[in-house]
Order: structure tokens, then sequence, then C-alpha cells
């Protein structure tokens, strides 16, 4: 781990002293989220509600630059020249090096199709049943842990060989039970809560985007 990271971490759980017990489970998640990359693999990410903006602004982070430009591989830039030009160096010098993460709950057309003819409950059981592999990661948002389309879906990634990273609230709920790691937040009220995972996640994406990009 490069000591960037590290001292951007270990700088975060000194300020935030109630949160120390979270220290642990978050280089296991860099490490979880670092090894899907490294072979390839996808970050699926789903929560209801505020927690579904949060799915989308956790996704948005990784798929361009957060803080850093990520250009393209040399390689890849000089084939856009080779293959189109002016128009190419264009394309390749606008584009960002991005992680592979989908928001699930994104999918609104195949989601409200699903709800209509079957059980909503299982609406992000379906999505991680069709898009996850072994190998890749759901990321679960629920303040409670207890919502059921979300507890589902993590049963199912489970069955499929996927690691799930559940971010809740202080008591976890099923969710934690599931859960290979859970950053629980020490509050209870919901909006509290999301106000703590946001920090947690912004870390992670700059942890992640620190490890695999240089300027």
């Amino acid at each position: 781990m490069k000591e960037q990271t590290r001292a951007q971490i270990e700088k975060y759980f000194s300020e935030h002293g109630g949160q120390e017990y979270l220290k642990g489970g978050f280089y296991a998640a860099l490490a979880a989220l670092l090894e899907t990359y490294g072979r390839g693999g996808k970050i699926l990410v789903c929560g209801n509600g505020g927690s579904a903006a949060d799915s989308e602004h956790f996704s948005g982070e990784l798929l361009k630059g957060f803080e850093k430009r990520r250009p393209l591989k040399k390689e890849l830039s000089e084939k856009f020249s080779a293959m189109f030009g002016k128009e190419g160096e264009f394309i390749a010098g606008g584009l960002q090096r991005g992680i592979k993460c989908i928001p699930l709950a994104s999918f609104t057309a195949a989601s409200t199709a699903f709800i209509n003819d079957c059980d909503g409950r299982l609406m992000f059981s379906q999505l991680v049943n069709a898009l996850g592999d072994q190998g890749d990661v759901l990321v679960a948002f629920s303040t409670s842990g207890n919502s059921e389309n979300i507890v589902y879906a993590a049963m199912t990634a489970k069955a499929l060989g996927l690691k799930v990273i559940g971010f809740t609230g202080e008591a976890g709920g099923r969710l934690k039970e599931i859960a290979d790691i859970t950053f629980n937040v020490p509050e209870t009220r919901t909006f509290k809560v999301q106000e703590m995972h946001l920090p947690l996640y912004h870390l992670l994406c700059l942890a992640l985007e620190n490890e695999l990009f240089d300027e």
C-alpha cells in the first residue's frame, strides 16, 4: 500500500475517534475492492431512497476521476489516434480511466418491469443475479440493515460468490450477519447514518484512486 494512502486512512480515523472500530474493516474493504479490480471484476451497489442516492454518488466517484486526472494508458491513446486521427486524439484526450461500478438503482425500466411482474422485494436480487459474477463485490447501503430488498440482494450475492460490503447504522441489522465487511457507523437516526456514510465511502474512493492511478 502506498504511504499516501495509509496516511490518509490513518488521518481520517484519528480525527473520527468514535469510528476506530471500523478501521480494520476499512482496510479489508479496500483490499477486497483492489483484488476485484485486479482480476477485471466489477462493483455492484444498491440502496433505497437516500441510500440509493449514495449508491449513485459512490459509483460516480469511481467511474471517472475523483481527485486525479486518470489519463488513458499510452497504448490505448495511440490506438485512438491511429484509428481515427484528430478525432481519436480528441476522444482519448478527454477520456478518463474508470473503475467498473454499477449502481443498481439506476435500472429504472428493468426494475419497474420486474416490480410489475414479480415480487418487488427481489428487484435488486434479480439485478445481482443477472449482472454479478463470482469475485465481484456488492456494496449494500441500508441505514437499518434490515431493508428486505437489500438483505435479499446480499444473500443472492453470497450465493453467487460475491463479497458483500455493508453500510449500515449502529446495530447493523440482518445485513451485518450476511456481509463480509460492515461499516455500522455509530448512529441510529437515518439522516445521521447517511451523513456518516458519505465521508467513509469518499475515503474509500480516494484510497482506491491513490492505489490504482498515478497523476
